[in-house]
């Protein structure tokens, strides 16, 4: 142990004990509660963190990873990255500080950046934060000015056409110009030490991670023929995060794998990283909400209340947070997350809904099932996939204890894969006929 955690940072559980079961405690005792307000909060595994690690370290044996702080700074989350040796890449002066404060060296420091203040390149210096990102003559004429001694990296720009958001469009020099901000740098006296790139994030292709790498050999090249030393190559980011992505962490492995053999093979000397933020924590956090108010609308037009007889009716439930707060990745990366109902009284007025910074992949239901009828969730939905409501299971159909919406009778009665047109999500009124429900 490196020293970067104290007992004070983290609670150990039985053996056997999940974050289903430490969630119904805490929202129990949040329900019960005297005060006027309560708030939401997140629950974090640790212990999935870890897990992500190795099996990371499994598949890309030969890549040193870095976690993007900007993803999730939390405390205990930096601590145990920083205890499996974990590089870090920040972003701006806030990070830097952050990962300095709890014992990290600079030497596993990146200042990744493109785009940075004068003020905080010069704290990079005069903390020791050697290594920076740059793209364009502009970024480079800074750091000479006010961190003459950097090691730089060059980003180059890649093909994220299929990835869910375009790095490239902001960031990232295109091949033809590499040669000349190479030169530039070589006017200044500044040392290129590095290529690194970012394909974006929810690409499902895994050949934009080889035609990257067959990219950054050029760069490679062009650095040798310029006088530079060059020997850090960083993949940036972009891995699933979640089980049910397009395309398994696996596959992009391989993929990597097998561009690195071939354009970087084994012994070369070159130190290759990776940037990596959602892949590690988007698993390990679930948040709990308060739903702090209902009401019941006519199914097939949401935002009537007339009595129209035996029209099919539904119930929408508000939460106490919203898109502009702790929900604000469904705007920006178009997540819909999963809401899970308590073991307990439905009347209780805490929720848990299975979520995570940068949350991706197969969207389920908004839906809850109480009693006989089908109640949605005052939330997003973007209709990146069907909606999913899985039916009760028992622990010997379920022995992870995975979190599930209960069902009423009407909604034990359908089969398996059977489809509801029609139901809906808050911010997909009026209904799409593309927002459908399974009972899987």
């Amino acid at each position: 142990m490196a020293g970067y955690l104290s007992e004070t940072d983290f609670v150990m559980v039985e053996e056997g004990f999940s974050t289903r079961d430490l969630l119904e405690e805490l929202t129990l005792g949040a329900s019960q509660a005297t005060t006027d307000k309560v708030s939401a909060f997140f629950l974090a595994d640790l212990g999935a963190v870890v897990r992500k690690h190795f099996y990371f370290l499994k598949c890309l044996p030969r890549v040193r990873p870095f976690y993007a702080v900007k993803c999730n700074s939390s405390p205990g989350v930096l601590k145990v990255l920083a205890e499996l040796g974990l590089g870090f890449s920040c972003a701006n002066k806030a990070e830097m500080e952050l990962v300095q404060h709890i014992g990290v060296p600079t030497s596993k420091i990146i200042y990744a950046n493109p785009c940075k203040q004068i003020a905080q390149i010069k704290y990079a210096a005069k903390h020791g934060v050697q290594l920076l990102s740059f793209d364009n003559e502009m970024e480079l004429a800074k750091v000479v000015k006010s961190h003459p001694s950097a090691k730089m990296v060059l980003c180059i720009a890649t093909d994220d056409s299929h990835s869910l958001s375009h790095l490239s469009f902001k960031f990232g020099a295109s091949l033809k110009s590499c040669r000349h901000l190479l030169e530039n740098a070589k006017r200044n006296h500044m040392e290129v030490v590095g290529v690194s790139f970012h394909i974006g994030s929810g690409c499902p292709d895994p050949q934009a991670y080889a035609q990257s790498i067959a990219d950054a050999r050029l760069v490679f090249e062009m650095g040798a023929e310029l006088g530079h030393r060059m020997h850090i190559l960083d993949l940036g980011g972009g891995f699933p995060e979640v089980e049910g992505a397009k395309v398994r962490f696996e596959e992009i492995a391989s993929v990597i794998n097998s561009a690195l053999d071939l354009y970087f093979p084994e012994g070369c000397g070159i130190d290759i990283l990776a940037k990596l933020g959602r892949y590690y924590v988007t698993s390990a956090f679930t948040l709990a909400v308060s739903i702090i108010a209902k009401k019941e609308v006519l199914l097939d037009q949401p935002g009537r209340e007339e009595e129209t007889g035996s029209a099919p009716r539904t119930i929408v439930y508000h939460l106490g947070e919203g898109v502009y707060g702790i929900f604000n990745s469904v705007l920006f990366d178009n997540t819909c997350p999963t809401p899970v109902l308590p073991k307990g009284s439905p009347a209780r007025a805490a929720a848990a809904c299975r979520t995570g910074r940068g949350h991706r992949g197969h969207v389920q239901a908004s839906v809850l099932w109480l009693g006989d009828h089908r109640h949605l969730v005052h939330g997003p939905c973007l209709h990146s996939g069907e909606h999913h409501v899985s039916r009760p299971r028992s622990p010997l159909e379920n022995p992870s204890g995975a979190a599930e919406m209960p069902l009423g009778e009407v909604g034990k009665l359908a089969s398996r894969g059977n489809l509801w047109p029609g139901l809906w999500c808050s911010l997909c009124y009026p209904p799409r006929s593309a927002c459908s429900v399974s009972a899987l």
